[in-house]
Formats: structure tokens, C-alpha cells, sequence
């Protein structure tokens, strides 16, 4: 082999088509397309068991999609780099950006030894609509607000770029010599808790673009309302795909854009956008904000008197609350790896106001639970609903699952398939079972206590115990 190659490092990029790191390296001749599984990230914040399931299965598809051209590997990119440029004639190295702080620090590392071997490195931004080192105020400062910058800082800047097709021509090279296979990459656990998993999904590009156009003909009309209704399908769910690359965030918003020109869609193409525009706040917070994921954004919280109760915690985590809205949203994140966005966030006001759980305990399992597990998204999300965060909840602001099922639920086609064991109470009582008369309950077949759980926590007395805890840190 004499032709020079280059060295295209897929990475949250897993797709083919708009995919600007290997467009242009494809420009140049023979292509060498590597995944590595990095094992030198911080404990804390490697992949779930949710998130490695659905890598595994990606992976997979991407393989396939490349002819099973697709190199794999295990252990400290750097260092593998080096050794894969050794072995074979490669003359650039071509990724898109991660924007996480660390992967950033590790990105300039990684360039400066290559550039130290006469290597050359060439970046794209394939994973958000906005550059976040380039979206300031007018002063240079960095945005901690989201309509600002939503409005001002990103729709006021150049427009996302248009999606990229396919490469023409793609030549890919395969490294014979390395024997790394994707079962040696160790994804799926021994549990075998991901089996359910495969019932409620399918994996990779072709996958994500069918979700685009089924959200195109079906959910986007009536988004804006319907987007808060968990027995509806008017959530795009296409998170689990943005987050590991299988689509990109360009395709998505021009996708969605092309739809204003259609009488009466004005509004839901507008408030689809406008969430597109919170993936992008929060990314952009984790980028200038490096410690979201572990410290609070409001110092006044570092003084804030949360309880420490693992039996609340183990009952919140396995859907036995008491609340019905609340234990079927925690049941459909384990039964499916995803949680409609609307109950998210009352499971989350739940545990951090109503149980005074830190908001941290809420991250980690939603990290080990969600196939759409995303550092940038779940930290800033849990913060918003703490109060801690940028531009978060008012710290009075605490949803009572009981009201938000009955609006939001109104015939319990949600909170039944997830809670079957209430599914024959009158839909009267179904949110609040124990105000239930003795002989409905009998009827329905429900004894409080044994085939359902007592409530864990009195909502009045706990939202009035939370109200006074934040008080005491907003003097």
C-alpha cells in the first residue's frame, strides 16, 4: 500500500450522510474510518448501561452501513492514534468536535502531538446548530439566559448551515491487523436488562431519518399543545439519535423549517425549533460552564438542606411512590430507556421538592437509565427544576403530579399502561387512589399497601417543607 490515507475518527457523529468531518476527508482519496471507545473518561461520567446499549446497536448499523469497513478500538485515543498512524500510511486525521470541556482539552492535546509527527488535523462542528465559543453578548460575555440567547445571541447569528449529502465517492480502507471486534467493546451488561430495550426501538441513521419524516406526517401538527400530553405522539422523540449523531441537528432544523411554508403550522415549526434551541443552551452552558454536571450554577444552593433518605430514593427509582403519574414515568424509564418530557419533569420536581432529594441523585439515574442520556442535557435539565441552575424554575414552582395527570393525562391511557394495577379504578380517583371509597377500590382490585403503594410523602406538608428550605438560602 502506497497511496497516503486519511484517518476519519468517528466519534457522537454516528451517521454517513451530513457529516462534515468525513465529507471533506473523503475529498482527499482513501478513507480509514475508526471508533474509539475511550476508557480514560472520569468515572462519573461513563456511558450508562441505557446509553452503552443503544452504542452497541449504532455501531453496529454503521458498521453495516460501511460495509463492515469500521475499525474499532479500546483505550486512550491518543495513544492509539499514534499507533494506528505507525502502522499505515496516514498523512491527516479528520474528527468532529465534541464540545464537552474535557473532550475539548484532550482535542488540543491530541492535535499538538500530531502536529509534533508532522500529522495534520482538521475539526468540524457536526453536533449543534451554533458554534457556543462564538455566541457572546455584546461585552463578551457568555449568555445565562435562554430567550436572550435563543433570540438575540442564535437567531440573530448566521443561520445553521444546510445538511451536507453523502460523500460521491467513499473508498474506505480496513486495518487488517487490529482484532478488536464490537463484542470486545464490552457494551451490554450481564443483566440482560437492555433486552427490553430492542422492543421499543430501532438503532442508527436510516432509523433516525424514518423518526424525522414519521414526526414530519404525524406529530408535528399540533406540537405546540400536544407536546405536553404523554398519551399523545406529538414529541419527536428523536433525542437518543442527536445525542449519539445518528441525525444531525441540521437535518432536524431544516427538516422542521421547510414545514413553515404549510398554512397553520407556523406555531408548532416554531416551538419545535425553540426546543431545538434548549439542546443548544445547554450544550452551551457545559461549555462555558464545565462544572454543571457536578456543582451547582447558583452557589446560594451549595447551603441548601437536602435530606439524605435511600428508601425514598429506592422508591422514587423503582416507580413505588404512591403518585401514579409519577410511578409511571419512572416505570416507562425503565421499561423503555425514555421518559415523555412533560413527566420528567414532574419525576424531577418530585424527588428534588417534594422528597428534598439533591437533584444529583436524580442525575445519575436518569444517566444510567436513559438511552438519550446527554452530560450537557440531564445537568442543566436537573438544575432548571432545582432552582439551581441558569435560568431555572422559580424555587416555588412545584408541580403536583396528582393536578398534572389529571390535566395532562386526562383519561390515564399513559398511567395505565405503566401502572396497570389501577387501570380498573374510575378515572376519577386514578391520580389520587387513596381518596377512593373502600368499595371502589375492593371493585377496581386495589389494596393500598400491598398491590399498590401508600402515598410516601404528603404533598401539602412536603411542598410547604420545601418552600421554607428555599427561602431560607434566597435571603
Amino acid at each position: 500500500m502506497t497511496d497516503k490515507i486519511t484517518l476519519f475518527w468517528f466519534r457522537q457523529d454516528l451517521r454517513i450522510s451530513d457529516n462534515p468531518g468525513l465529507f471533506e476527508a473523503a475529498k482527499r482519496g482513501p478513507v480509514m474510518p475508526i471508533y474509539i471507545l475511550e476508557e480514560d473518561i472520569l468515572n462519573s461520567f461513563k456511558r450508562g448501561s441505557a446509553s452503552k446499549w443503544w452504542l452497541n446497536q449504532s455501531l453496529a448499523m454503521l458498521n453495516k452501513a460501511l460495509n463492515n469497513n469500521l475499525n474499532l478500538y479500546k483505550g486512550n485515543p491518543k495513544d492509539l492514534l499514534l499507533e494506528i498512524i505507525q502502522k499505515n500510511y496516514i498523512e491527516a486525521v479528520f474528527w468532529n468536535t465534541c464540545f464537552t470541556p474535557w473532550h475539548l482539552k484532550k482535542d488540543d492535546e491530541i492535535i499538538a502531538c500530531l502536529e509534533g509527527k508532522g500529522i495534520k488535523s482538521y475539526c468540524f462542528n457536526a453536533s449543534l446548530l451554533w458554534d457556543p465559543s462564538k455566541i457572546l453578548k455584546k461585552e463578551g460575555s457568555f449568555y445565562k439566559v435562554f430567550t436572550p440567547f435563543y433570540q438575540q445571541g442564535c437567531l440573530r447569528s448566521l443561520s445553521p448551515r444546510y445538511p451536507l449529502p453523502t460523500p460521491e465517492k467513499l473508498i474506505l480502507i480496513k486495518d487488517n491487523v487490529n482484532p478488536t471486534t464490537l463484542s470486545d467493546l464490552n457494551l451490554l451488561t450481564s443483566k440482560k436488562w437492555y433486552q427490553s430495550l430492542a422492543l421499543h426501538w430501532k438503532v442508527g441513521e436510516k432509523a433516525a431519518q424514518n423518526k424525522l419524516e414519521s414526526f414530519l406526517d404525524q406529530g408535528l401538527q399540533g406540537y405546540k399543545e400536544g407536546r405536553n400530553y404523554p398519551a399523545q405522539f406529538h414529541t419527536s422523540r428523536l433525542s437518543p439519535y442527536l445525542h449519539f449523531g445518528e441525525i444531525s441537528p441540521n437535518q432536524v432544523w431544516h427538516a422542521i423549517q421547510s414545514k413553515n411554508l404549510y398554512p397553520g403550522l407556523e406555531k408548532d415549526v416554531e416551538s419545535f425549533l425553540r426546543e431545538l434551541g434548549w439542546r443548544e443552551f445547554s450544550s452551551y452552558l457545559l461549555y462555558h460552564f464545565p462544572t454543571l454536571p457536578d456543582e451547582n450554577f447558583q452557589s446560594k444552593f451549595n447551603d441548601f438542606p437536602w435530606e439524605e433518605n435511600k428508601s425514598l430514593l429506592k422508591a422514587w427509582q423503582k416507580g413505588q411512590t404512591g403518585y401514579p403519574l409519577v410511578d409511571a414515568g419512572m416505570r416507562e424509564l425503565w421499561q423503555t430507556g425514555y421518559m415523555h418530557n412533560r413527566v420528567r419533569m414532574v419525576v424531577a420536581s418530585f424527588l428534588v421538592k417534594n422528597l428534598l432529594l439533591h437533584w444529583r441523585y436524580g442525575a445519575d439515574w436518569f444517566w444510567d437509565c436513559l438511552i438519550d442520556a446527554d452530560l450537557a442535557n440531564n445537568s442543566a435539565s436537573w438544575q432548571w427544576v432545582a432552582g439551581s441552575g441558569a435560568d431555572a424554575s422559580p424555587y416555588f414552582r412545584i408541580f403536583n403530579p396528582v393536578l398534572q395527570g389529571k390535566k395532562f393525562d386526562p383519561k390515564g391511557e399513559y398511567t395505565c399502561q405503566y401502572v396497570p394495577e389501577l387501570k380498573s379504578l374510575p378515572k376519577k380517583y386514578l391520580f389520587n387512589p387513596w381518596d377512593a371509597p373502600a368499595e371502589i377500590l375492593k371493585s377496581a382490585g386495589v389494596v393500598l399497601g400491598q398491590n399498590y403503594p401508600y402515598p410516601i410523602v404528603d404533598l401539602k406538608q412536603s411542598r410547604l417543607r420545601a418552600l421554607k428550605a428555599f427561602k431560607m438560602i434566597s435571603k
